[in-house]
């Protein structure tokens, strides 16, 4: 696998702004609805994915980076429930719900792909690069 230097440069964490911005144009529609809070919690679940990774990356730590993909990977779980909540309540149309269910379904195999590597990596991080075992 190639170094990676900067968070941008991961597919997940370019995936998952893909993502926020499609849960972003919906959000945008919901408030129009009055659907204030809602609109925020979708916002706020798609927003964590992307955010998570990024934070995880720079903490430059191996097992912390695992933590925080984890999280995202939790939050792409709440996403998708969010997701049927919207299809539920008429809000989007069966082709949207598809279309960001199976996104956030990829994104969501990719994270726990991701996971799967780190996990068997004997990388530990900058932070704990030069330190003895």
């Amino acid at each position: 696998m190639a170094t990676i230097n900067r968070f941008e440069e991961l597919e997940i964490w370019q995936l998952a702004r893909k993502l926020y911005g499609k849960v972003s144009l919906i959000a945008e529609s919901l408030r129009h609805k009055k659907e204030f809070r809602f609109a925020e919690q979708m916002k706020s679940a798609a927003g964590s994915v992307m955010d998570n990774i990024a934070e995880g990356f720079e903490r430059s730590s191996r097992l912390e980076f695992l933590n925080s993909l984890s999280i995202s990977k939790g939050e792409c779980g709440e996403l998708k429930s969010q997701i049927y909540r919207c299809w539920d309540d008429k809000y989007i149309c069966e082709t949207e719900f598809s279309d960001l269910y199976n996104e956030t379904g990829i994104l969501s195999k990719k994270i726990a792909a991701f996971i799967i590597y780190l996990n068997s990596s004997e990388i530990k991080g900058l932070k704990f690069k030069d330190r003895q075992k």
